[in-house]
C-alpha cells in the first residue's frame, strides 16, 4: 500500500512538472562554466527534473547498499555469538549435572577476562607525591 501511495506521489509530482515546462518554452540563456547558450526553458525544466530524480535515486540506492552490507555482518555477529551462548549453556549443563560449580568468568568482546585476584598478600604500593619536597 506505501508503494502505491509513492507511486501515486510521483506520477501527481511528474504531471505537474510536466505542466509547468509545457507553459515556459520561451528561450532562456543558460550559463556553462565554458560558455553561454539559449535553451527553450521547457528543456531546462525537465533536464533540471531528470538530474535532480537520478542524484536522489543513485544516492538511495547507495545507502540501500551501505545498509544491506551492514545487515548482513550483524546477522553474523548475532549467529556468532548464539553460537557461544549456545556452547556456554552446554557446558553449564554439564557442569550441573556432574555437580561441579565453574567459576564465573566475564567475557568481552569474545575475550576471557579473569576475575580480579585476591592481591591482599602482597606487598602494599607506597604512594609518593612529587609536590612534597
Amino acid at each position: 500500500m506505501k508503494l502505491q501511495w509513492l507511486l501515486l506521489i510521483g506520477l501527481i509530482f511528474a504531471v505537474i512538472i510536466a505542466v509547468f515546462a509545457v507553459v515556459n518554452v520561451d528561450d532562456v540563456p543558460v550559463n556553462y562554466v565554458f560558455g553561454e547558450a539559449e535553451w527553450p526553458l521547457i528543456l531546462v525544466i525537465l533536464a533540471s527534473a531528470l538530474l535532480g530524480f537520478l542524484l536522489s535515486s543513485v544516492l538511495a540506492i547507495m545507502r540501500n547498499y551501505q545498509l544491506q552490507r551492514k545487515i548482513k555482518t550483524l546477522q553474523k555477529e548475532i549467529a556468532v555469538k548464539e553460537s557461544l551462548i549456545a556452547t556456554q549453556q552446554n557446558e553449564i549443563g554439564a557442569y550441573q549435572k556432574v555437580g561441579i560449580q565453574p567459576e564465573p568468568q566475564i567475557v568481552t568482546s569474545e575475550k576471557l577476562v579473569e576475575e580480579p585476584v585476591d592481591t591482599s598478600l602482597e606487598q602494599p604500593e607506597v604512594e609518593t607525591r612529587k609536590d612534597e619536597f
